[in-house]
């Protein structure tokens, strides 16, 4: 299914009553950093911006909601639940949470060795945050602090 999403979020942000949407454009291209290991050695971050929470924490509120949840890489994928202001984009992730948050996958890549091993917890954000100042001075910030305690190499971005 082809979707539009720039238009369709345009079109549902002048629908709740906000202020047309400024897309996010870089003035230059983001740093280069290669890796230090092998991917095989190396201990992977993971990032999903579908709103994801595990059951007993607390779901996303809608506006500019700039925090995350830590999900522990064991969660079962039946005890995983999103919540995000593009509800209509949450169908497939509803019925397969692990289109968003692929504990098993990336389980069976630390298996298999061809990632050193997935860090303890994977974060959510949610990623259709209205502010562009928020997430470079709240949420952009605090994942990095998060992923530097978790000691890892890499980070896998999940965006949705």
């Amino acid at each position: 299914m082809h979707i539009e999403y720039i238009k369709a979020i345009t079109e549902r942000y002048s629908r709740l009553g906000y202020t047309p949407y400024k897309w996010y454009e870089a003035d230059s291209p983001p740093p280069f950093a290669p890796l230090k290991k092998p991917l095989s050695e190396s201990r992977i971050g993971v990032l999903s911006t579908s709103g994801a929470y595990a059951v007993g924490q607390t779901a996303y509120y809608y506006k500019d909601d700039s925090s995350t949840r830590a999900i522990p890489k064991t969660t079962p994928k039946d005890r995983i639940h999103f919540s995000h202001i593009t509800e209509n984009y949450l169908e497939n992730p509803r019925r397969d949470p692990a289109c968003m948050v692929p504990t098993d996958a990336l389980r069976q890549l630390e298996e298999e060795g061809v990632i050193g091993e997935v860090a303890d917890d994977i974060f959510s954000c949610m990623g259709g945050i209205y502010s562009q100042r928020r997430v470079r001075e709240e949420l952009a910030p605090a994942l990095l602090e998060t992923y530097r305690a978790q000691n890892v190499d890499a980070v896998f971005l999940i965006p949705m």
